[in-house]
């Protein structure tokens, strides 16, 4: 039990992305603030599953927080009885007491900090885990429109400004707010007067603090959006490298990334200069109010009606008065900036999941195979259909080519038929059954995907080609890359298929990154197969080998083929040519030629082109 207890010189300010050199503190709109109240209840449902070790934090915080009030009352008394009457014994007693007292509130001090860290690190890996989760709940057309490394920042970034936040302002506002009130209690009883003198400098401070925090609010929201934006474009121009260097692009992308950065420094600037105002506020009233109570409190002893004892008790407590107010002031612009990243993680977590399965869904354990769109429309926008009454049927075990121009239509039939997109109208059918009416995980379940550029994990070469089937033996793995002709070029690597490659598989050539997807889907055993442009940017030679090893994946499964090459689909069973959303000729390749319509014409010019 208790191991579970226990130089802005010469810069022009760029504060958002608008292109705009000029402050948004001299603009008249104001960006729109969400319900800051709102952000810190989700936040406590996340904090109130360590109820009881925050319960005895405040206790600790409560604890040490009257202790550090004992201290300066007991000097302060000890002046009255001892240092004034010269009674040795009685000092000594009293540095004894003292003694034991900051002795406690430093173990005080280090259980409430132990206990806090662990919920706070609790509190945060919880937030992290749900957002991670959350991701990858959400439906591809997010992704699509987002930037990855922005949500990367979200992830990142801020939710370590949350981490840092609970680790010490929740610990220092309560500590604060306490001594705040035990402080007043204690000068009340001391001296009304003087009392209501140190208060005269709260209408000052509200005053101060009011105009500072107002600005700062709204700068840490924009200082957290552009760091997101610059972490994004770090992302995307770290990942296409090699296109930056091949159009020699390094200028544009350094220009850009100054840009960026310029206006995360305008906001940080911003930011840090105005909330910066707060602590030089808060001890120049400091001052005053040690100044009106020295003068006042001496004014006071010399007329007999207060002690010395007092005088300094008050000025201790003039500085521990002002001292949690300048805390408070401090740890306010802390947790804004905290609640604008949680604020950027409720964000995500608020956004539409990908549409819930319905609970009267088919069993699919078992595909045929048999694929019917039936006068499909679809649009990514609200304008304009992308697909508009696509209707054709594929038998089991069939090959199925898709062509035609770019932004024909051909990826989109693909994204419906995986339902990583709806169709607005029609129906697709598999097995006779309408897909929406099928668990996505079950339908995804007997599809097959082998896409234009494969993507590798991190890992070795057995644990990428395994993702197709995480239960296969070492054998299976083994087989399915024999049958995809990857088998040779494994043997060769150094680990052989415990060689480690890095992210996206970096180290391997293209063709090599083709041969290892073939063979995890051919561990994966699918009935519906997809390619798209599955040998494309590959030499002759690695062409073969994926070619025979897609011929041997796609024996007895029905394929959907998306190629711009027609030599590659001369053998498939039917061909569908599209053009603008729309399906203008169907056939098999030999009927196609004879038709002498727009595929004969593509057919000719790719010949011509050879």
């Amino acid at each position: 039990m208790l191991r579970d207890l226990f130089s802005p010189f010469r810069y022009k300010p760029i504060l958002d992305n608008s292109g705009s050199n000029e402050s948004p503190l001299s603009r008249n709109k104001k960006p729109k603030v969400k319900n800051q109240q709102q952000t810190l209840k989700r936040l406590w449902r996340y904090l109130a599953v360590h109820r009881i070790h925050l319960i005895l934090v405040i206790a600790m915080v409560i604890i040490s927080s009257v202790l550090s009030l004992l201290g300066p009352f007991l000097a302060g008394k000890s002046i009255d009885h001892y240092i004034v009457t010269k009674e040795s014994k009685g000092i000594l007693k009293l540095l004894a007491g003292l003694a034991v007292i900051y002795l406690f509130t430093s173990v005080t001090l280090f259980l409430q900090n132990y206990w806090m860290v662990g919920i706070a690190q609790n509190t945060v890996s919880k937030m992290r885990n749900d957002l991670f989760n959350h991701l990858h709940k959400l439906p591809i057309p997010f992704f699509d429109k987002r930037q990855h490394g922005e949500l990367m920042s979200r992830v990142t970034n801020d939710i370590e400004n949350v981490s840092s936040t609970l680790n010490s302002s929740v610990i220092q506002v309560i500590s604060s707010i306490l001594i705040l009130i035990g402080t007043i209690s204690v000068m009340l009883y001391l001296s009304p007067l003087l009392t209501l003198l140190t208060l005269i400098i709260i209408p000052l401070m509200y005053t101060g603090m009011k105009w500072i925090t107002k600005r700062t609010g709204r700068l840490f929201k924009i200082q957290q959006r552009n760091l997101g934006d610059l972490n994004g474009f770090i992302e995307e121009t770290i990942s296409g490298q090699r296109i930056v260097k091949t159009f020699s692009q390094e200028k544009k992308v350094i220009d850009e990334f100054i840009s960026k950065n310029s206006k995360l420094k305008g906001a940080g600037f911003w930011a840090s200069a105005y909330s910066g105002f707060i602590p030089k506020l808060m001890n120049g009233l400091n001052n005053l109010s040690f100044t009106v109570i020295a003068a006042v409190g001496g004014w006071l002893a010399y007329k007999g009606h207060i002690s010395i004892g007092t005088i300094v008790i008050f000025a201790e407590y003039s500085r521990q008065f002002t001292r949690p107010l300048n805390d408070l002031a401090n740890q306010f612009n802390t947790v804004l900036s905290a609640i604008a990243g949680a604020e950027r993680v409720f964000d995500i977590l608020d956004e539409e999941e990908e549409a819930n399965d319905e609970k009267n869904m088919y069993d699919f354990p078992y595909v045929d195979g048999r694929v019917e769109f039936c006068e499909v429309s679809f649009s990514y926008e609200e304008e304009g259909k992308t697909i508009s009454d696509i209707s054709f049927a594929v038998s089991p075990g069939e090959t199925v080519a898709l062509v035609g121009a770019t932004g024909a239509g051909k990826t989109t039939i693909i994204n419906l038929l995986s339902r990583f997109y709806d169709a607005d109208e029609g129906s697709i059918l598999i097995d006779g059954k309408e897909i929406k009416k099928i668990k996505r995980e079950d339908l995804r379940k007997h599809m097959g995907f082998v896409l234009q550029d494969s993507y590798l994990f991190q890992g070795t070469i057995r644990e990428n080609i395994r993702y197709g089937r995480l239960e296969a033996s070492d054998e299976e793995v083994e087989r399915a890359a024999k049958l995809a002709n990857a088998h040779s070029f494994i043997m060769k690597t150094p680990g052989q298929y415990d060689t480690v490659l890095k992210q996206d598989g970096s180290g391997i050539s293209q063709g090599q990154k083709q041969l290892l997807s073939i063979a995890r889907a051919i561990l994966a055993d699918p009935s519906i197969l997809i390619l798209d442009e599955a040998t494309s940017s590959i030499d002759t030679i690695t062409e073969l080998k994926i070619q025979e090893a897609l011929q041997r994946l796609m024996e007895g499964r029905t394929s959907f083929v998306i190629a711009h090459r027609l030599n590659t689909i001369q053998k498939a069973d039917q061909i569908i040519v599209l053009s603008d959303g729309q399906i203008i000729e169907r056939g098999s390749h030999h009927e196609l030629l004879s038709q002498k319509g727009y595929y004969l014409g593509l057919f000719n010019s790719q010949l011509r082109k050879i």
